[in-house]
């Protein structure tokens, strides 16, 4: 669905985003991970196609980017991290407002609503949201065409625990459904959490590009840490790899010693921190 090659770009003559290529497919959500000012947000606008002046290659559902028409937008939906949205209009006149502007099969504005718990707020001026109630129903604003691919910019930000992980629920549910999803992101538990792949992004240049679960594994190994009583509380640990060789655990577990025991590794941030140098911020 998403083919880049060579692709470079630059504001200002000096090298911004240099020798970008990746591809991703149909069904797959691909996370772009990096600090602010890498490059992340200016590569979702070459895909979008806000800007066009770039070399190399960027081709979207089979359209090189720079030469898309209005077309183009028929078939992608974009949710910035930062709401675009009428707020003298209730969110219904929302929604309708901004389905006028596509030519396909909208999905009904009622099942949206109910999608991210606004049903009730269907009349309400968007002025008188919360910052959560924005984040949902500009999330459902680029769900409304039913497009087959989504760009979704910190599409948790603002959000409380539990409408985090409703709108999680969709993400994948509507990648279940064949959708293309581009995920642009600071947050590494949703990067870990929702994405197929990620490509981690520092300088204008893709340092690294794996499944989460790969990036975590190739670069630390996992350990297993264990909790026993002999006179006070102590703790001991091996490489999960080696747990039929640790004879002290081995005898714990013979005795039914073992107050805790819990395997540990890396997280995304730490591949994130060792392969860049870089932390997210």
């Amino acid at each position: 669905m998403i083919r880049v090659k060579d692709l470079s770009f630059s504001y200002t003559g000096k090298p911004f985003l240099e020798n970008i290529s990746f591809e991703v497919g149909r069904g797959e959500i691909f996370g772009f991970l990096g600090p602010s000012g890498a490059g992340k947000s200016t590569l979702q606008k070459i895909l979008t196609g806000l800007l066009s002046d770039y070399r190399g290659s960027a081709v979207v559902n089979g359209i090189e980017v720079k030469r898309h028409t209005n077309s183009f937008y028929e078939n992608i939906g974009v949710d910035f991290e930062f709401p675009s949205l009428y707020e003298k209009l209730t969110a219904k006149q929302n929604l309708e407002f901004f389905g006028l502007l596509y030519q396909r099969k909208l999905i009904t504005i009622p099942d949206l609503l109910r999608m991210v718990h606004l049903e009730n707020d269907a009349d309400k001026k968007v002025s008188d949201f919360s910052k959560g109630m924005k984040s949902r129903l500009n999330f459902i604003k680029a769900l409304l065409h039913n497009p087959d691919i989504l760009f979704l910019d910190e599409p948790t930000s603002g959000l409380d625990p539990s409408n985090s992980y409703d709108m999680k629920k969709i993400i994948k549910a509507e990648r279940d459904r064949g959708k293309t999803i581009i995920l642009t992101t600071h947050n590494m538990l949703d990067a870990t959490e929702l994405c197929d792949r990620v490509a981690f992004i520092v300088d204008g240049k893709i340092k690294a590009l794996d499944t989460p679960h790969n990036l975590i594994m190739s670069k630390g190994a996992a350990k297993l840490c264990y909790a026993y009583f002999e006179g006070r509380e102590k703790s001991g640990e091996c490489l999960l790899s080696h747990t039929g060789s640790d004879e002290l655990l081995k005898k714990l577990i013979s005795d039914n010693k073992l107050l805790s025991i819990h395997s540990s590794e890396p997280t995304l941030n730490d591949i994130f921190m060792e392969i860049t140098g870089r932390a997210l911020q």
